[in-house]
């Protein structure tokens, strides 16, 4: 079986600084993989740099489904970015926020991106705010809003980078249950997380990133209950306690 995506000796350089030292990673389809590690440890920079929103050095390799990035723009339309901060357009509402991509991108017609709005905002939870704009919802609500955007492009793998990490803490929960909703529902995803309960009850996999370098990936039981390195260790016990 072909992974959707496909990471090989992934390494960047910000100057003389490595942020990536030599990452390889397999993503299979309806594979949920977490990304967890200290800050600075360059979980956000391998998430980035999958749809090629950073560059990378020449010797590294990123297919999504069997197709190089660097080469084809088409392989990076697979994949769908929901973001720390939501990034939706203020002066837009949330219906016209969904449809601009798969009308503009896509060339669907109106009446078929509106079809596909209402069927995401309804999986999301926010059909209510159609019409409303950005500044009129909460962060959990825009956050969704933005998860509606990435998935109505059709992507075949999503990309989460701290999706609740901007978020007041009682708004954390109604976004890890649209998460959630859509792990069960097949979606391949790659989340970049702090919520360790999360990834302990939803992900297939989870990797242990520290100083550009994977350490340690295994299942959750794996990770958080037999960790194998001391540094895995010290962390989940570090986590795990606040």
């Amino acid at each position: 079986m072909t992974p959707i995506v496909s990471i090989k000796n992934l390494t960047k350089h910000f100057g003389s600084f490595e942020a990536l030292g030599g990452v390889d990673l397999d993503i299979n389809e309806g594979e949920v993989v977490c990304v967890v590690g200290p800050s600075g440890s360059g979980k956000s920079t391998l998430i980035r740099c999958i749809n090629f929103l950073e560059s990378f050095d020449d010797n590294s390799l990123i297919k999504i489904s069997g197709v190089d990035v660097r080469q084809d723009k088409a392989a990076r339309a697979e994949v769908g970015m929901v973001f720390q901060s939501f990034n939706l357009f203020p002066h837009m509402t949330i219906r016209q926020n969904i449809v601009l991509a798969p009308i503009r991108v896509q060339q669907l017609p109106e009446q078929e991106a509106n079809k596909i709005a209402e069927d995401l905002m309804q999986k999301v939870g926010i059909e209510a705010q159609a019409d409303k704009y950005p500044s009129q919802l909460s962060g959990g609500q825009q956050q969704r809003v933005a998860i509606a955007r990435a998935l109505a492009m059709g992507p075949r793998v999503m990309l989460f980078d701290e999706p609740t990490s901007a978020l007041d803490p009682e708004m954390v929960g109604e976004v890890l249950d649209v998460m959630k909703d859509l792990a069960e529902s097949g979606v391949t995803m790659l989340v970049v997380t702090h919520e360790m309960g999360f990834a302990r009850q939803v992900a297939d996999h989870v990797i242990f990133m520290e100083a550009g370098k994977i350490v340690e990936a295994g299942t959750p039981l794996q990770i958080f209950d037999h960790p194998e390195h001391q540094r895995t260790r010290d962390f989940v016990n570090a986590v795990l306690q606040h």
